[in-house]
């Protein structure tokens, strides 16, 4: 059969090209096109656009790029016309992929059109579900708690389980040479501190100074943090030049195995740090000031938890500092006691299986595969 498949960015490219390698298991005559990344374009297949060409995130980016963005959209919707899938697989991207399903529904009514890793509805922009109801024939989702919340809104999807357990999973099971890591990076043998600060600059810059004003008071641990895809090492010295911080790019994995404790900008890496058993405080600044800062974590954000951890428990796990919370004194009041109060670990350890345990099993991929082709056959 023919998969014609949507990546709009580095994640989407990564659980696209395992869903691809999981439907030729499926079905080994199975042709692809797309548009999406290195890691889709490794397993076969024809690549129309590189999703560098559209991963621009933010009001300003989209806007001084609009022009390619439309063009892209224009290519994209009469290539999948002209080429005649027998699905068409969205991944992620709502912005974009939904205009898409929008289109070839009206153009091409009789074609599946199945959506992987279902758009996040109940954090923002709830209106799309009018869209999902009249173009998304089946919905994947990735976290189990979208079931309820889709299920109140009279659509239902299908809990496929979580990509961040096979991606940890792999890891743990592929022996890493933790040693060499160490050696690699002149790593001494004091325990870590890893500083995920997030994946745009904005982010960075909102989080990052206060985590390293924090962590570098305790001299007994040494700084690692995590660099982004995307983001140049100069970007990142002009933070750290001042502190005895070490910066890696693509191990983060390898980082939080060997983590004592982690500050974690919220988004999916709150999740993988869990699934490494690291304790972590998850911080959020928010780029408002004076009275909206103190009411911007009860009146601008929708739902009761930011981190994937805590939404996916429905119940506090982890600290969050929001917006005025997040400040030095509360981010080094929850730090110590992940360093210092002997009972913390074990009972973080607790929570955290309780949380692994709502997940399910690892195979993702492998179970969207088989829905969507048992869907065609």
């Amino acid at each position: 059969m023919r998969y014609y498949l949507i990546a709009g960015e580095a994640s989407g490219d990564m659980h696209a090209a395992r869903l691809m390698a999981a439907l030729v298991e499926k079905d080994p005559k199975a042709e692809f096109r797309f548009l999406g990344g290195d890691k889709m374009a490794a397993l076969g297949g024809t690549p129309l656009i590189h999703y560098k060409k559209m991963a621009y995130m933010g009001i300003l980016p989209v806007i001084l790029h609009a022009r390619s963005l439309l063009r892209n959209m224009r290519v994209c919707k009469k290539d999948i016309l002209s080429w005649q899938p027998d699905v068409l697989i969205l991944i992620d991207y709502p912005g974009f992929n939904l205009s898409i399903a929008s289109y070839i529904k009206k153009k091409r009514p009789q074609l599946p059109i199945h959506y992987y890793i279902s758009p996040k509805l109940w954090a923002w922009k709830g209106y799309r579900i009018r869209n999902i109801r009249r173009d998304i024939d089946r919905l994947y989702s990735i976290l189990p708690f979208e079931k309820a919340y889709y299920a109140q809104k009279n659509y239902e999807i299908h809990y496929v389980g979580n990509p961040s357990l096979d991606s940890v999973e792999a890891f743990k099971n592929s022996s890493p040479d933790l040693k060499s890591w160490r050696e690699k990076h002149q790593l001494g043998q004091k325990p870590i501190i890893a500083l995920l600060a997030g994946s745009r600059r904005q982010e960075i810059k909102d989080n990052l100074p206060l985590m390293l004003r924090v962590a570098a008071t305790y001299p007994d641990y040494q700084l690692v943090l995590a660099g982004a895809p995307g983001i140049d090492k100069d970007y990142y010295d002009s933070f750290i030049e001042n502190y005895d911080c070490r910066l890696v790019y693509d191990e983060t994995y390898y980082l939080l195995a060997q983590s004592k404790a982690a500050l974690v900008v919220s988004g999916t890496a709150t999740l993988e740090t869990a699934l490494f058993g690291v304790p972590q405080v998850v911080c959020y600044a928010l780029r408002i000031g004076g009275f909206l800062n103190k009411i911007g974590r009860k009146y601008l954000i929708r739902t009761p938890f930011i981190s994937l951890v805590n939404l996916i428990a429905e119940k506090e796990l982890v600290a969050e500092l929001v917006a005025n919370e997040y400040n030095y004194e509360r981010l080094k009041t929850e730090l110590d006691k992940i360093l210092y109060k002997p009972s913390f670990e074990p009972e973080m350890q607790e929570a955290y299986g309780l949380m692994r345990k709502k997940l399910g099993e690892p195979g993702a991929a492998a179970r969207t595969a088989e829905l969507i082709y048992n869907y065609l056959t």
